[in-house]
């Protein structure tokens, strides 16, 4: 059976709060981590790190804006949001293109998709999107789709290249249940495999996807029910990185040739798992909050095969 296989035995098992915890990175001024060989290295902090690797593309990764929310964990989710499209554009190189990895909005409301698209807008990038489960919970779920599933297939997935590498959007979160692990389904699976067919095996693939295919913690549904189907298509791949968001945090993985990576929120921070009752917006400090916040800027270096994470939060 392959190591990417989630099945009810990991719920059997458990999953042990300390090694969940040992494979978190909780970024303090920004850490660059690059892979090479399926092995993460981190070069120290951002600036640094910068000066040491140029590279010949890099994007950008946002995640979990939550437009909307406006609870005591943020009561100003679309000021943070702002505040992270602020660090983008102060940025001394413009990305490439940018990644958001689903809940855009916190209710799926038209006014919360206008609100979000204005500030995005102001980075003056391309943006690619995959729907969080708060994209899809208007009453005709057709709010995320109008704006942003021209051109892609299904429920919204969708691939592209860029830079001498091949992006893949998947979406995980149709007909989500409270708790639940995410799902990609039979369709959206057997495009993916005939997606990938026929290509070098030397392509660096990129697969986003808002709830992490790999099983994080299957008490709280941090995990995708059949993500592991998804991965064993890409295993025979030598350079494959895996970018979510949903957890609010921070987490990279390495599992053979797949660097696995989550992202935080602008909007709020969640618990770390096992650590609270159950997942949802984590109160703060105030002066704490912007810490637990931030981007993700990803480089490739033509020629390597391998790419860096830059985390960086809104504070600190």
């Amino acid at each position: 059976m392959s190591g990417f296989d989630h099945d009810h035995r990991d719920e059997e098992r458990g999953v042990s709060r300390r090694k969940v915890l040992e494979c978190m990175t909780w970024a303090g001024t920004g850490v660059l981590w690059t892979v090479a060989g399926g092995v993460p290295r981190s070069l120290g902090i951002v600036d640094s790190a910068q000066a040491a690797e140029p590279s010949s593309m890099t994007f950008l990764q946002i995640s979990d804006s939550h437009i909307g929310f406006d609870k005591a964990a943020n009561p100003n989710a679309l000021g943070t949001l702002e505040e992270a499209i602020g660090k983008i554009n102060a940025m001394p190189a413009k990305p490439s293109f940018m990644i958001h990895t689903g809940d855009i909005t916190h209710l799926s409301k038209a006014a919360e998709f206008d609100n979000a698209e204005r500030i995005i807008s102001q980075a003056k990038l391309d943006i690619h999107y995959v729907p969080g489960e708060h994209d899809l919970i208007d009453e005709d779920v057709k709010l995320y789709r109008e704006r942003y599933g021209r051109g892609t297939r299904g429920a919204g997935w969708y691939s592209f290249d860029a830079g001498g590498v091949h992006f893949i959007g998947l979406v995980n979160v149709v007909d989500l249940k409270a708790g639940g692990l995410g799902n990609l389904g039979a369709e959206q699976l057997a495009w993916l495999e005939n997606d990938l067919k026929g290509r070098s095996t030397s392509t660096p693939i990129v697969l986003f996807a808002h709830i992490p295919l790999w099983t994080v913690y299957p008490t709280w549904g941090w995990g995708t029910e059949d993500g592991g189907r998804a991965l064993e298509y890409v295993k025979g791949f030598g350079s494959v990185t895996v970018l979510n968001g949903h957890i609010h945090q921070v987490m990279q993985k390495v599992e053979g040739n797949v660097t696995f990576h989550a992202a935080r929120s602008t909007a709020f921070p969640q618990p770390a798992p096992g650590t609270a009752p159950s997942p949802g917006p984590m109160k703060v400090e105030d002066t704490r909050l912007r810490s637990l916040l931030g981007i993700a800027s990803i480089n490739f270096k033509r020629g390597q095969e391998r790419l860096a994470i830059i985390d960086t939060p809104l504070q600190g």
